[in-house]
């Protein structure tokens, strides 16, 4: 499925319609379910093989952030994870803060996610440098340039702190 950039989002009868090309249906712990809530996608659990609802709940991929958009309604769903049930949700996939190298990091361009060559893992940028849910050759979009971060790459890399979002 592609994943457009930004809010590809109709008004019908003055509510916000998120289309197919952004959003997925997925169901969440109805404890959790909450507009704005951005978490990793860590897969199947062994109490998920025995139910009936599991290809609603599974259709995200392992490994990747995602943002709930929109709660769908109130009906709780029973789940064998969840002991206050399940929630139908819309959710995108997230933005996620990382680092690029200075010269690369630039306001709307596309890119290929390559995390520093860096192995200093005791180094206080390494969890930016190397963030849970974007992974090696990624196709991304810089959505938004911050700070410089040089002072605190102990490799010496000129780094800046960039928003990016996915292209695929």
């Amino acid at each position: 499925m592609l994943y457009k950039l930004g809010a590809a989002r109709k008004q019908l009868n003055g509510r916000t319609i998120m289309t197919e090309s952004d959003t997925k249906i997925t169901l969440i712990g109805s404890r959790l379910a909450r507009e704005g809530l951005e978490f990793i996608f860590k897969g199947e659990m062994p109490e998920c093989k025995k139910c009936r609802v599991k290809n609603t709940c599974l259709n995200l991929e392992p490994g990747r952030r995602y943002r709930v958009d929109r709660i769908r309604n109130n009906d709780i769903h029973e789940c064998f994870l969840h002991d206050s049930g399940v929630l139908a949700v819309d959710v995108s996939r997230a933005p996620i803060l990382t680092t690029m190298e200075s010269r690369k990091a630039v306001d709307g361009a596309k890119t290929t996610y390559d995390p520093p060559k860096c192995g200093k893992r005791e180094c206080e940028a390494y969890e930016i440098c190397h963030p849970e849910g974007l992974s090696r050759g990624d196709k991304c979009k810089i959505i938004e340039v911050l700070e410089s971060l040089d002072s605190k790459c102990e490799a010496g890399h000129s780094l800046k702190r960039v928003k990016l979002a996915w292209l695929m």
